[in-house]
């Protein structure tokens, strides 16, 4: 039993005979009613009366009618709920991001996906790449942007922007010339994203370049956001670290009270969109991913514009 035979049943009881019916439907007669007869022989029963030119109801025929109505509305149905999501007129746009992430695409990105498909579930989650990575590995999450390097085993990885970061305090003797890891290894050091430790993509970075530097890092204060460590750097606490787009987002009153260097060898957040190998995205997602590129695009042109190097009071 296909769509089709319940289609061309229906018309002919709606026409009353099979050329109508094919009339109507601008085919040949013969093979409408042959699609009818196949439908009959799969079911063991007349449908139709043959009664002059015309078509009665058989009592099978009678007991056919309301559930090929209702298939072929649930067909119909389905194809309007596909056709919705294909062009992004419903769905679920599921994207994970790490923490920090709000500098960069933060409510601004939502607020204009909303806009242009307001009947679209947004779903955005996640604290860290890592953590986002196993989301997307495991299903729970179609694609995400992430900050690199993290372990791409079964992923693939479009690499999106690049942020410089810098070493961040209110000790202006910190901050006279390029920082080195000897120099941040004597601290007092203070790091962000504790509870992700070596997970962290940015932690790692920081490990590798202190271990070729021959010097391990020891924090004197962990926290888990960095606007805490970078107002405990400005309150004169220690070091840290801070991107172009952190220190892009911070309160007048923290900027105002720290500088920052960059690093001798300068050092960098890459962030990437990431989604399973193979996979084919869902609409929503991939017009949630192209709206967060453009949202990057532009954020990119205006980080350009933060200093590499600003001693504290300036």
């Amino acid at each position: 039993m296909t769509l089709q035979q319940l289609e061309y049943f229906l018309a002919a009881v709606e026409h009353g005979s099979f050329s109508a019916a094919a009339e109507a439907r601008h085919m040949a007669q013969p093979s409408l009613s042959e699609q009818v007869r196949r439908l009959e022989d799969e079911l063991g029963v007349a449908l139709f009366h043959r009664v002059g030119r015309g078509l009665v109801l058989t009592e099978a025929g009678e007991a056919l009618r309301p559930y090929a109505e209702r298939v072929l509305a649930e067909a119909e149905a389905g194809r309007d709920a596909v056709a919705d999501v294909r062009d992004v007129r419903a769905g679920t746009a599921a994207f994970g991001t790490f923490g920090t992430s709000r500098y960069f695409l933060g409510a601004a990105v939502v607020r204009t996906f909303h806009r242009r498909h307001p009947e679209v579930r947004i779903r955005v989650v996640g604290q860290n790449s890592s953590e986002v990575v196993e989301a997307i590995r495991a299903g729970e999450l179609e694609a995400g942007i992430v900050v690199l390097p993290i372990d791409d085993a079964g992923l693939e990885v479009h690499p999106a922007i690049s942020d410089e970061i810098f070493a961040c305090s209110a000790d202006p003797a910190h901050l006279r010339e390029p920082m080195t890891f000897a120099r941040l290894a004597e601290g007092p050091l203070i790091l962000y994203d504790v509870t992700y430790g070596a997970q962290d993509p940015t932690r790692r970075q920081l490990a590798e370049r202190a271990q070729r530097a021959g010097v391990a890092l020891e924090t004197a204060i962990d926290v888990e956001d960095p606007e805490v460590a970078l107002e405990l750097a400005a309150d004169g606490l220690g070091i840290t670290i801070g991107s172009r787009g952190t220190l892009n987002a911070q309160r007048r009153s923290v900027i105002n009270r720290l500088g920052w260097v960059p690093f001798a060898e300068p050092l960098y957040d890459h962030f990437a969109f990431v989604w399973r190998r193979g996979a084919r995205l869902s609409p929503a997602t991939r017009a949630f991913v192209d709206a967060a590129e453009a949202r990057l695009a532009t954020l990119a042109e205006r980080l350009d514009r933060v200093p590499r190097h600003r001693t504290p009071g300036t």
